[in-house]
């Protein structure tokens, strides 16, 4: 179910990094080399598998931009904000 607005300000300000970009929410992340970015999004890749929802992601160089958003609901739902906190702890162990 799409998230009203009032829903997604809460979510975000409990995602920190996470912008609001239309329908969707975006973040980059600055990996330690290129290798690195491969290997983040491979994970990511398997665990949104996983969960069936998919996100947006484009790679340059280092830095890897992921985009989610819920186009069959047409904006965000709980499985965006989801999707976001797995991203976060994917990077986490990246660059720890």
């Amino acid at each position: 179910m799409k998230l009203s607005t009032s829903d997604i300000a809460a979510k975000l300000a409990e995602n920190p990094g996470w912008i609001l970009d239309g329908d969707a929410i975006r973040k980059q992340y600055t990996l330690p080399s290129f290798p690195e970015a491969i290997a983040f999004v491979t994970r990511l890749a398997f665990a949104a598998e996983a969960e069936d929802h998919h996100p947006d992601i484009h790679v340059s160089y280092k830095k890897v931009t992921v985009v989610w958003t819920t186009h069959s609901d047409g904006g965000l739902t709980a499985k965006d904000f989801d999707g976001a906190r797995q991203s976060d702890m994917i990077a986490a162990r990246m660059v720890a």
